[in-house]
């Protein structure tokens, strides 16, 4: 009889499990903790997904700056603003990159509001100009992103042109915008503010994800005219 008892017994607790209590306290904790670790998660995701973002924005710079070199593509959208001549750098006042108007490497100068005057970048790779830009993404490949370029070809070019001749040496200047960018409100990134790599969230839809410059050399290289575009050596 003990025997049985014991044996009924045991069946007994082995088919016990946890209370509601329990439950609810297990519930409990694992809100807790994974309410704990869900901003921490959000903001590696994003922030991965920004850095590959400026890494591809990167690549179609300097896919972009290769075209140029190479005359892959056409420099008509390639802006020659009088704002971009630069004083002489002088003892007192050497070259430096700031946010003025008049001695930014890059330019303050506000890109355009809309998409106009903007180089494609499409999602296969190709350029195209912005007369080009509507039919190609819609016959082939979405806009994976959008560039605006500029130079500054001081003492090789007049300076009531506004656009560069394709002839002559210049300093190049561009800015990757994403394809989604708020073109209504963009800003020039200037001080050499660009879309942090680092975020909790989608990015700044109004900066720039990247700012490159670098010489075009054409025809015979001229370190006169590489002074005078640089603002004096």
């Amino acid at each position: 009889m003990i025997p049985h008892q014991l044996q009924e017994s045991s069946a007994q607790s082995s088919q016990s499990g946890f209370t509601i209590i329990e439950s609810l306290v297990a519930i409990v904790v694992v809100s807790v903790l994974l309410t704990a670790i869900a901003p921490v998660l959000v903001m590696a995701t994003a922030t991965r997904v920004q850095a590959r973002r400026i890494e591809l924005a990167t690549g179609a710079a300097k896919a972009f700056i290769d075209a140029i070199k190479s005359k892959t593509i056409s420099e008509a959208q390639v802006l020659n603003p009088t704002s971009f001549n630069l004083a002489a750098a002088t003892a007192a006042a050497p070259r430096t990159v700031s946010s003025s108007t008049s001695d930014y490497l890059i330019s303050s100068v506000l890109p355009p509001t809309a998409i106009t005057s903007l180089y494609c970048f499409h999602n296969d790779g190709k350029i195209t100009l912005p007369s080009d830009c509507t039919t190609y993404k819609t016959n082939n490949s979405p806009v994976k992103f959008y560039i605006q370029a500029f130079g500054n070809a001081v003492g090789t070019i007049s300076t009531s042109t506004t656009q560069i001749d394709s002839g002559q040496s210049y300093r190049l200047g561009i800015r990757v915008y994403r394809s989604d960018a708020d073109f209504g409100t963009l800003t020039a990134g200037s001080g050499g503010k660009k879309a942090a790599t680092f975020t909790g969230g989608l990015g700044d839809r109004k900066a720039p994800l990247v700012e490159i410059t670098t010489e075009i050399v054409r025809g015979q290289p001229s370190y006169s005219a590489l002074c005078d575009r640089l603002g004096g050596c």
